[in-house]
């Protein structure tokens, strides 16, 4: 499937204001790690967040956000975004900062 590489040069923009992250290949698409777990990424055009089982619900509620069903089982915690929902410089923020603040209540791998 790929992966929107001007997507994922804006996200490692925001994760490097932030903190260290890495990358894997993952979900056909790219993942970006931080402190060894799945922190956000992206599938074709559509932006990955981990926002956690308690704030899911929540999350789909906003803009252009849908389950992420990559199994064809919507994954709780996870949403995926729409590009209308990340267009701007300020909802991608707010989209990482949201996988960001999921990222730190797990333990380092």
């Amino acid at each position: 499937m790929g992966f929107d590489e001007r997507l994922a040069d804006r996200v490692r923009k925001v994760l490097a204001e932030e903190v260290e992250a890495s990358e894997k290949k993952m979900f056909g698409g790219l993942s970006f790690m931080v402190r060894g777990n799945m922190c956000c990424g992206i599938v074709g055009d559509d932006l990955v967040v981990r926002v956690g089982p308690d704030r899911y619900d929540e999350a789909l509620t906003r803009r252009d956000t849908r389950p992420m069903d990559f199994t064809g089982k919507p994954l709780r915690g996870y949403v995926y975004v729409g590009s209308e929902g990340y267009r701007s410089t300020k909802a991608l923020r707010d989209w990482v900062g949201r996988a960001l603040e999921f990222n730190k209540t797990l333990s380092a791998k």
